[in-house]
């Protein structure tokens, strides 16, 4: 999820941990401890930017990673406080407990995770977006009460117990409305009589409302949104053709493979005055016409003289979009169709 998200994660977990022995200095490491696995984004200055994108979320975001790292990190906080007489293994399991928190939180996300690393598997729940705010300022509230009591205090530890409480039961929430919200889909699906191999849902932007479906039929895929607050049937757009033969020339390319395995097999393929774009289709379209918003999250193929594909992140044409209108859309579309 978001930076801030797991800063208050971190920060709350290590005040569970060393709290009550030194304070707000549980919260400082544990807020560290909780951005340690996103500096994996810096990979994208060591290697290309196809195979930065491939490994994001992967060593970093492991339980491998998090039993490593902690007792390293254990080392150097023990060291640095040698005087408050904390331990080596206190310090461990904070630092373990931290760490290992970030990749299960970002397992809730579209992008998920290879917690299981070095098993390619990648763990994705999609049942929260990358940033929400129902999610992170209740918990990052509570946590700001938490601080402003003594160590000593045992409201200092219920405020951020509560913080905890609050903030899990709202992702076990979102659990329950994805299953919801699939069993809608899926029931409009059958009574338009569409045939699919496989559906995708997950959260729009900021909510845990409105919910987007990704329909895979044989050919292409059929796009769908849903609000809680819908009165009328739930309507899939014109399918999108998936235009795999497109790719035939290259799918044994590594880059080709890298990008079909980034996008999980959900991509189409299009073709736009002469030149290839490979779309990745998990990260929705930027606006609420289901049948013209473009997708977000597009690469373009470029091929050499002899026919080797070089790979570029491909800058969206919104045309007249912007992040009012379309912010706008999706507050209008919450509220219902």
């Amino acid at each position: 999820m978001d930076s801030l998200s797991q800063i208050v994660l971190g920060a709350a977990v290590g005040e569970a941990v060393l709290g009550k022995k030194i304070g707000s200095r549980a919260m400082l490491w544990g807020a560290i401890a909780g951005t340690i696995p996103d500096l994996d984004v810096f990979m994208r200055y060591f290697t290309d930017p196809i195979t930065s994108t491939e490994l994001h979320r992967g060593f970093s975001h492991s339980l491998v990673f998090a039993i490593l790292m902690a007792p390293i990190m254990g080392w150097i906080a023990n060291k640095i406080h040698k005087k408050r007489e904390i331990g080596f293994r206190p310090w461990t399991k904070l630092f373990f407990l931290c760490i290992v928190t970030h990749p299960l939180l970002d397992n809730h996300t579209t992008w998920g995770t290879q917690f299981f690393w070095p098993f390619e598997y990648r763990i994705a729940f999609k049942n929260i977006f990358v940033a929400d705010p129902l999610y992170t300022l209740p918990f990052l509230t509570f946590l700001l009460i938490a601080m402003f009591h003594k160590r000593t205090n045992p409201r200092r530890t219920m405020f951020n117990k509560i913080g905890l409480i609050v903030s899990s039961s709202y992702m076990a929430l979102t659990i329950v409305l994805k299953g919801v919200a699939y069993y809608q889909f899926r029931a409009q699906l059958k009574k338009d009589k569409v045939e699919y191999l496989d559906m995708d849902t997950k959260p729009t932007p900021l909510n845990t409302i409105l919910w987007n479906a990704q329909a895979e039929t044989k050919t292409g895929y059929r796009v769908a949104n849903y609000s809680f607050f819908d009165t009328k049937d739930i309507e899939f757009s014109n399918e999108f053709p998936k235009n795999d033969t497109l790719l035939e020339p290259y799918k044994d390319q590594k880059a080709v493979q890298q990008l079909i395995k980034i996008s999980a097999g959900w991509y189409i393929v299009e073709e736009i005055e002469g030149e290839l774009f490979f779309v990745d289709i998990r990260f929705g379209q930027m606006g609420m016409d289901i049948n013209k918003a473009p997708f977000l999250w597009r690469y373009k193929l470029i091929p050499d003289d002899k026919g080797q594909i070089r790979v570029e992140r491909a800058r969206q044409d919104f045309g007249k979009a912007s992040a009012g209108s379309v912010f706008s859309e999706l507050w209008n579309r919450i509220k219902g169709n």
